[in-house]
């Protein structure tokens, strides 16, 4: 018997999916405080990432970049719209397609964002290969998963 032939072990402990679950809801939980000093959410903090890194996306990738469905990634959008941290417009060439970009604000609010990835790295108390290490390893998983 190979070592994937084993029986597995039925203890909550022992599940990787749980490992996963709460290690996802605490760093959720760690952003909060952070974010809440810009004014967003966790979800809304992923959006401007995207768009700050991306520059101006259209909509019918932002959804799968940020493994959002459109149902949530509207109310997100039109929130940060309002916050008017970005703007979505739609293609002169075909109205279905829509562009979402920063504003000058959402740009302004990179600038005070620049400190989060530091400020959450010293909480994971990793370093950078260690954490460059993990976050190899989760997209592995991600990319054979789907």
């Amino acid at each position: 018997m190979g070592e994937n032939d084993t029986p597995a072990s039925m203890t909550l402990d022992d599940q990787l999916c749980f490992a996963l679950y709460s290690a996802s809801r605490a760093v959720t939980a760690a952003y909060r405080p952070v974010l809440a000093e810009l004014g967003l959410t966790y979800p809304q903090y992923l959006v401007m990432l995207a768009v700050w890194d991306r520059g101006p996306v259209p909509m019918k990738e932002l959804g799968p970049m940020l493994g959002l469905d459109y149902g949530t990634l509207s109310p997100l959008l039109k929130r940060l719209e309002g916050a008017g941290l970005l703007r979505r417009e739609r293609q002169a060439d075909d109205e279905r397609a829509v562009t979402v970009e920063a504003t000058e604000k959402g740009g302004a609010l990179r600038e005070r964002a620049a400190g989060v990835p530091g400020t959450m790295g010293r909480m994971y108390g990793m370093t950078a290969a260690e954490a460059g290490q993990l976050r190899q390893q989760l997209r592995a998983l991600m990319d054979r998963l789907s």
